[in-house]
């Protein structure tokens, strides 16, 4: 035996171990038999003795007993068996003890040195293996009446244990073995020469362990004479699950296996998501859609007489839980459901039934067993597994692959049934034709809808059969573009799935990787299934995704796959580590997943139970659909919002179909304005036509006031406290209405069976609004049987209420009312209620309108030209007064007729001619005029309303002279001239217009002048400002070209600092401006774009500056144009032309500028940054960092060039 440099060899003769290196030179040497336990003796603590410990079932007289040492099994060789751990660090020798003639098992290190001695088993036998995981040491025990294989620890303790299928001294266990990754474990047995057996065979069998129970998953045949007969055997040391055979013919067999779920295929209702599991001589079916058990319970067995290698679930769409078995001698079982005659003796139920439980479940029968006859039965005798990949495609018909012992061909068998003519119960399984493919077959897929089948073959190539061709051929599987879709990679799984509209294969490798078609998808991948139109998938990273592939491409399965995408809580869900898809049960919302262990768990994946509460809801099964939604916690809203127009108008259906108050009740609970189809359950994306929606959005108060009319037409006393929950739910709830239908209960009660009584409403009412609330909505019906009955029914305590209320009673109806809305604080109702009670209790309600301000809802309550209205009018002026309106005020006033009141208003917002009006109502005098007149002059030039002054100096206080120069101050030198004509002062053209005619020219002279300099300085400065930042960006593109090895040396975080550096001192100012006062926050907002040279936003302030230079030129056409007239009119034409060409040359310089300064680069420059094929990464986040330091988005406008209007005529041609 073999391990790393080192070689063991057994000298049976000495009975010795010897160790040697891998040349065959001995290093140690060790007599096998020891008396020793070994190192790991046990220890004995001294907590009581064998004698007074407690011995079961066998007595007392067990601790008495002396152990009896049986002898090795009769047909033992008592040649000692070597195995190594997959470590190479231990290994264990089975031997017969000379002594006792028995075997033992003893454990040694590679140092030669004992670790262990097994306990004493009765009749050991001499296989042993063990487990290269290193956790069990695997040997054989013959029992009185069966035959065992046991494990041992390494201390020598028995652990666990699983029976053969077979009696004692029927077979000999010529050896076990490991496969590499210790998940199955190989049995190769022979049968012992009997009188009554003649026929004498040899089997393999390949045992798997799942949640602590032994399964046989393989039996192969053998004959134990002739050239078929097993003479070695071994697992490949690489791929897990290949099997080597050599026979003694020289004939060679390879087997290679690879897990699989036989599950039922159906996707209608009637489908029950069977799962079968192969255990021996028995077929463990367990349906899903009724019960989940745990392996290896299940819900019944089929027990048949040879052992099962394969199950297989009928294709056909509605009879998908039909199955058939293949069992060790390539016989078929066909199991069938439907009404079976009598009780089936081969079908045993599991954990469902029995002890008198009645089961309600679909029960399959044995409908007929069928051979399978071959032209050539020497073949099966060298290969017992001639068959494989079974597949059902018809209800009489079979496809089963087998391959060439000589060549790497493979042939496709259709087989059809047929009777059998010598025996009833038999058929027969007739081949009727085989299609013969270059190559190994390894796996065949069906898809039960479009009836195509897949066949893959070792390299990779996909072929499709052709199943309806009358010459039974096959053809390559192509793609959408025509070509032949291969696998870069064979795959242990492929299924069949429709994506996009388009037929492709699904394919999953031994090392997770997942291909559609010859596009990898993922490599991470641990299980896969397909149901209906969804992909379900596990992955490494512990969750479980779901697909929809009616819409999906290659591109969007990547993308939700990667690991980089966070898909969203629909298609995404947590699972536990290592969980793998068993299947999904149709037409419902369940998928199964099992654990490493072997446990089951059920959970229900959001994007099964999304999309099947939508189907639900498309064919009116509201039931379902709530039921599901109320178990799984789906927001109830998704009833209404899925199809609103098609709710609304299938109420009564939802509430004949739910039929359950408490269940209207807790839908009206969860209503909310919200959409959830576009929040919470966004609709997979879809090519198809989207519902109508409302465009107005959703209305809670709608779906309420529509459920409501339904009940109360189906049965308003069955549905009264749905309806009393319809008012409450809605916008705004309806406390007085439900409140009121509760009283009207008390008063008469229907005698209705499903009558809900006023007592038991309320006390409803109360779980759904606060008490306190629901207290003064009915005080606020005025109703005090309705109070009492609210109060009592609440934890207030009598003494609170009752003196309260009593006091109430003895008030006259209207006081009483308004005294139970103040205390309510409706204090409009109050006002309303206080105005009917008399005059005297105005004052009172005065105070109150001022306290609440409740001026325009009182007015409305007293007639004009009552004092009361006159009064409220007072008070609410004088309010406005205080408020600072002081020309609402003055209207208020006018209105009610306080003119005084009114003028003092007028006045104070300069509101001329409504004060002119309110004088003259007053009756004034012509000297009371002129100082009124005088008085809002003064006002009116504090507004720089100068025509305004001078029109009330002239009409009511009769000095045109100051009218005159109040014009002349607001440059309206035609209406100076007007007046001086009118009233025939012509000297006053000479004293005062000429003059100030000439002095306003001088004026805009100099204003022009200072303009134009400014605005040159500007432009100059701005010109000059962005040569340096483009320099300066420049700069730094031109540092990284020859320091580019340096720049990777520098993390993206330094670069970005480096870029944000500049508007430091900037951002810093600002943070402190934030703590600032108003005031001071105005002033430094003024501040911001700083004109001093080198300040960080420099060119901003530039840009507005001009701006604003340009916006004041523009201003002064219309002024400059009506003093030009003036000075042609007064033969100032020098001044006139001076002006004219000065206001021109400015406007000019500035037309030529604007493209200048406002240049479309600098637009754009101020909303993309620098990108390009010349850009790194260092560049773009500098630009990123100029961009948000020198153009905030704030200041976005500055970019934006003012606009000239050339329309405007300001130049007086005269002059030209």
């Amino acid at each position: 035996m073999k391990t790393k440099s080192f070689l063991f060899m057994l000298l049976q003769g000495q009975q010795t171990l010897i160790l040697m290196t891998k040349d065959f030179e001995p290093i140690l040497e060790q007599q096998i038999h020891q008396d020793d336990f070994g190192e790991s003796k046990f220890i004995t603590v001294g907590w009581g003795k064998k004698e007074t410990q407690f011995h079961g079932s066998e007595g007392r007289q067990a601790a008495f007993q002396m152990q009896m040492h049986e002898s090795a099994l009769s047909w033992d060789d008592h040649r000692p068996q070597i195995t190594w751990r997959g470590d190479g660090q231990f290994f264990a020798v089975s031997v017969v003890c000379p002594e006792t003639g028995s075997r033992k098992v003893r454990v040694w290190n590679r140092e030669l040195a004992l670790q262990s001695t097994s306990e004493p088993v009765a009749g050991l036998g001499p296989a042993l293996a063990w487990r290269p995981s290193g956790s069990l040491i695997a040997s054989t025990q013959g029992k009185p009446n069966q035959q065992d294989v046991v494990f041992f620890e390494k201390n020598g303790l028995l652990h666990g244990h699983f029976t053969l299928p077979f009696l004692k001294d029927e077979v000999k266990v010529n050896g076990l073995l490991w496969n590499a990754d210790s998940s199955v474990l190989a049995v190769w047995l022979e049968d012992l020469q009997t009188e009554e057996n003649s026929t004498l065979k040899t089997y393999i069998q390949l045992w798997t362990v799942g949640n602590y129970h032994w399964y046989l998953k393989q039996n192969l045949h053998f004959s134990s004479c002739g050239k078929s007969k097993p003479v070695s055997l071994m697992w490949d040391p690489v791929t897990p699950y290949q099997l080597h055979v050599l026979c003694q013919g020289w004939h060679y067999l390879c087997y290679e296996w690879h897990w699989t779920t036989d599950r039922s295929s159906g996707d209608n209702a009637s489908d029950l998501a069977n799962v079968a599991v192969i255990d021996g001589y028995r077929v463990l079916v367990t349906v899903f859609r009724q019960t989940v058990v745990p392996p290896p319970l299940c819900t019944y067995q089929l027990l048949l007489p040879q052992p099962v290698n394969q199950v297989v679930f009928s294709t056909h769409p509605q009879k998908s839980n039909d199955l058939a078995v293949l069992d060790a001698i390539n016989q078929i079982s066909v199991y069938k459901c439907g009404d079976s005659p009598c009780a089936d003796p081969t079908v045993k139920l599991g954990a469902v039934g029995g002890n008198g439980f009645k089961v309600s479940l679909s029960i399959p029968h044995l409908e007929k067993r069928y051979k399978i006859q071959f032209e050539n039965n020497e073949d099966q005798e060298v290969n017992p597994l001639k068959l494989g990949l079974l597949t059902w495609i018809q209800e009489d018909i079979f496809l089963a692959i087998s391959h060439s012992p000589s060549s790497r061909q493979s042939f496709i068998h259709r087989m059809t049934m047929a009777l059998s003519e010598t025996d009833e119960e038999q058929g027969q399984l007739s081949v009727s034709s085989s299609v013969v493919v270059d190559g190994i077959i390894i796996s065949l897929c069906c898809n039960s809808k479009t009836k195509s089948i897949a066949l893959q073959l070792a390299d990779g190539q996909i072929f499709k059969y052709l199943r309806e061709s009358p010459s039974l051929a096959v053809e390559p599987w192509k793609n959408p573009g025509g070509v032949a879709v291969r696998f870069p990679h064979p795959c242990m799984q492929t299924e069949l799935a429709i994506i996009a509209g388009e037929e492709c294969v699904l394919g999953l490798t031994d090392r997770c990787r997942f291909f559609i078609n010859d596009t990898e998808v993922a490599s991470n991948i641990t299980s896969f299934a397909v149901y209906d139109e969804f992909l379900l998938l596990t992955t490494h990273s512990h969750t479980c995704q779901c697909f929809c592939l009616r819409d999906a491409s290659f591109k969007t399965l990547q993308a939700g796959l990667s690991s980089s995408n966070v898909s969203n809580e629909e298609t995404l869900r947590k699972v536990e580590r290592g969980s793998r898809v068993v299947t999904v049960v149709p037409q419902d919302t369940k998928l199964i997943l099992q654990m490493p262990r072997g446990n089951l768990e059920v959970v229900h994946h959001r994007a099964l139970v999304l999309a099947q509460i939508r189907k639900w809801l498309d064919k009116l099964m509201f039931k379902e659909a709530f039921e599901c939604m109320r178990k799984l916690r789906i927001n109830l809203n998704l009833l209404h919002d899925h199809n609103p127009k098609v709710f609304l108008e299938n109420v009564e259906t939802f509430i004949k179909q739910i039929d359950s108050v408490n269940h209207i009740n807790l839908f009206f609970t969860e209503l909310k304005e919200e959409d959830v189809t576009k929040t919470m359950y966004p609709p997979p994306v879809s090519g198809n036509v989207q519902l109508p929606r409302d465009l107005h959005g959703k209305s809670v108060d709608l779906i309420c006031d529509t459920l409501r009319a339904a009940m109360e037409n189906i049965n308003p006393h069955k549905y009264c406290l749905s309806i009393l929950t319809s008012h409450v739910k809605k916008t705004t709830p309806e406390l007085e209405v439900v409140l009121q239908k509760v009283h009207e209960l008390q008063g008469n009660a229907p005698s209705v069976p499903d009558a809900v009584s006023a007592e038991e409403a309320l006390k409803y009412l109360l779980l759904l609004v606060d008490v306190n609330e629901l207290y003064d909505h009915s005080l606020g019906t005025y109703d005090f049987d309705l109070v009492l009955m609210v109060a009592e029914k609440s934890q207030k305590d009598p003494k609170e209420y009752l003196p309260f209320l009593n006091t109430l009673k003895k008030m006259e109806t209207n006081y009483q009312r308004f005294t139970i809305d103040k205390h309510l604080k409706r204090y409009e109702k109050a006002i309303g209620h206080l105005s009917k009670c008399g005059p005297e209790y105005f004052p009172e309600c005065l105070n109150l309108i001022k306290d609440k301000n409740l001026y325009n809802e009182a007015l409305k309550l007293y007639p004009p030209d009552s004092q009361q209205y006159k009064d409220i009018s007072v008070a609410y002026g004088e309010h406005l007064m205080q408020e600072h309106l002081h020309e609402p005020a003055g209207l208020v006033f006018a209105r009610c007729g306080a003119h005084e009141r009114a003028l003092e208003a007028f006045l104070a917002c300069g509101s001329w001619q409504q004060a002119l009006c309110m004088a003259a109502q007053l009756n004034f005098t012509k000297d009371q005029l002129a100082g009124l007149g005088r008085t809002l002059a003064g006002k009116l030039v504090e507004q720089r309303k100068h025509s305004d002054a001078a029109t009330v100096l002239e009409q009511y206080a009769q000095d045109y002279e100051e009218a005159v120069l109040l014009l002349l101050d607001g440059t309206a030198w035609e209406e100076a001239l007007r007046m001086v004509y009118k009233y025939n002062r012509l000297d006053i053209i000479e004293t005062n217009i000429k003059p100030s005619i000439l002095e306003a020219q001088k004026n805009y002279m100099v204003f022009l002048d200072s303009q134009t300099a400014t605005f040159s300085c500007h432009k100059k400065r701005l010109l000059v400002v962005r040569e340096l930042k483009e320099q300066a960006q420049q700069g730094n593109l031109d540092d990284e070209g020859p320091h580019a090895q340096e720049s990777d040396l520098f993390s993206e975080t330094s670069s970005v600092m480096s870029g944000s550096d500049v508007s430091g001192r900037y951002s810093h100012s600002n943070s402190r401006i934030s703590a600032r006062s108003s005031k001071n926050r105005r002033k430094a907002e003024r501040k911001k774009h700083s004109l001093k040279e080198g300040s960080p936003l420099e060119d901003l302030a530039l840009l507005e500056a001009l701006n604003e230079v340009v916006q004041s030129i523009e201003k002064l056409k219309d002024e400059v144009h009506h003093i030009l007239k003036m000075l042609f009119l007064f033969a100032f034409d020098e001044q006139a032309k001076e002006l004219q060409k000065a206001f021109e040359d400015t406007l000019q310089l500035i037309e030529r500028s604007l493209p200048e300064i406002w240049t479309l680069t600098h637009q754009q420059n101020s909303a993309t940054p620098i990108l390009g094929p010349s850009s790194t990464a260092n560049s773009i986040m500098a630009s990123y960092q100029q961009q948000k330091t020198s153009a905030p988005v704030l200041d976005a406008e500055l970019f934006i060039p003012p606009k000239i209007n050339k329309r405007t005529q300001w130049k007086l041609t005269l002059l030209e």
